[in-house]
């Protein structure tokens, strides 16, 4: 198993220069990827070339660049573009946001977001190998048939002909899909005792084309809190969780809501949720159960997260993203230099 970095958006409490210094320090401590995402604020592509030419050996990977903000092409472009800055370092994660993402800030409708999400990479796929993009599919028709416009290939030679796609993918479907057209799976809330129903997903889709879960990246993204105290670490995480199992979507499109509740947690899951939907988010962060926060989290000392790492790979993980809750720049990295010595005492590191 290999450690990776995931560093989020931007936020109030955050600055560019922190995140490239925890890059930075990730990439001196041997990390394998670090990872930027984005939402309706800072976009990920402009943070990740930006640390591509002042980091030397880390991967440089998008969780997520938004389907519905840019064309296929767009985001073929962009991949390429950043894979010969980086010297071939690029991933490319990818996901479709949520309705309220896609409809109310980039206007494109959420409706069918696997069949979308299938044309979109077999779209990225022609265009980064240089082949003649010419599509014919129900959302995606290029070049249009009723105009000027011919099917194009990329104008430049990128350093690599496929660069590794990863999915982030939560529901039965969509996990299906990552292991049948992807490289990898971008996970959230991942916990290694409720793993196997959703590997079991993936592989399925893996076996549609002929492969198995070997080779395969599986990705989760954990927050790590060190202490002593686990459920005081557990307290720094209880809004991440509130937010995403109570606020993410609405009350009948909630992708986090409805993890929670096939992992275990019903009754908690709608508790959070009515509570958050009803702005007592306070209330929603406290009724979220510790244990959710626990097996889904890495909390404490380093020896007991040495331990967890263990379970993190025995339930199929190859590569351990941590997202870390501290307070400032050096706690950032001291918890990135922690964790890689609790990675080298777990045993299970490469």
């Amino acid at each position: 198993m290999r450690l990776g970095l995931s560093l989020g958006y931007q936020t109030a409490w955050s600055t560019p220069a922190d995140h490239l210094a925890l890059a930075q320090e990730a990439d001196r401590l041997g990390y394998s990827v670090v990872w930027a995402a984005e939402a309706y604020g800072s976009d990920s592509p402009s943070m990740l070339a930006w640390m591509a030419g002042q980091t030397e050996r880390i991967d440089i990977g998008s969780a997520v660049m938004q389907i519905p903000a840019r064309t296929p092409a767009m985001t073929a472009m962009t991949a390429a573009t950043i894979d010969a800055l980086s010297g071939g370092r690029f991933r490319l994660g990818l996901g479709v946001s949520g309705p309220q993402v896609s409809e109310g800030w980039h206007g494109v409708r959420f409706g069918k977001p696997l069949a979308r999400t299938r044309e979109y990479v077999d779209i990225v796929k022609l265009a980064v190998a240089r082949k003649e993009v010419a599509y014919d599919g129900e959302f995606y028709t290029l070049p249009l048939p009723d105009g000027p416009g011919k099917a194009l290939r990329l104008g430049f030679h990128p350093p690599r002909e496929h660069i590794p796609t990863y999915l982030a993918a939560v529901g039965p479907k969509n996990l299906e899909l990552a292991g049948e057209i992807a490289d990898g799976w971008l996970a959230v809330f991942y916990a290694p005792e409720f793993a196997a129903e959703q590997l079991a997903a993936v592989t399925a889709g893996r076996a549609k084309v002929g492969k198995e879960l070997a080779g395969f990246d599986v990705v989760p993204s954990v927050p790590v809190v060190l202490g002593d105290d686990v459920a005081a670490c557990a307290e720094l995480v209880r809004w991440y969780a509130a937010l995403y199992v109570g606020g993410m979507g609405s009350r009948q499109q909630n992708f986090y809501n409805q993890l929670a509740t096939r992992m275990g947690y019903g009754d908690a899951a709608r508790e959070v949720q009515e509570l958050y939907l009803a702005k007592r988010q306070r209330d929603a962060a406290a009724a979220v159960p510790l244990e959710f926060i626990d097996r889904t989290s890495l909390l404490g000392p380093k020896e007991r997260i040495a331990e967890r790492m263990r379970q993190y790979a025995e339930a199929g993980v190859t590569t351990l993203s941590v997202t870390l809750f501290v307070a400032d720049r050096d706690s950032g990295v001291q918890t990135l230099r922690t964790v890689a010595e609790a990675l080298e005492l777990s045993g299970v590191g490469e």
